[in-house]
């Protein structure tokens, strides 16, 4: 099991009243629900995080979007064939 540490979170005050009616009907605690939250959350940037590391990735992304802007791009159907 891993260490805990203790973090403070400044939410609006609906928000917080509706996650911990969440969290009493669930019979949860506020810490396994953010806990299941920042897994979600990490878990959808984990890909993202991995192609930026790949060499030049992220210049052949901006490039390919200046070519799209510029109108020099090909149609999906034109790669296909």
């Amino acid at each position: 099991m891993s260490t805990k540490v203790t973090t403070t979170l400044r939410l609006p005050v609906e928000r917080l009243k509706v996650i911990r009616a969440i969290a009493a009907y669930e019979n949860r605690s506020l810490t396994d629900i953010y806990t299941e939250l920042t897994d979600e959350y990490i878990s959808r940037h984990k890909e993202t995080i991995e192609l930026l590391q790949i060499p030049g990735f992220l210049e052949e992304c901006r490039e390919g979007l200046d070519e799209i802007r510029a109108g020099k791009a090909k149609k999906l159907s034109a790669l296909a064939s």
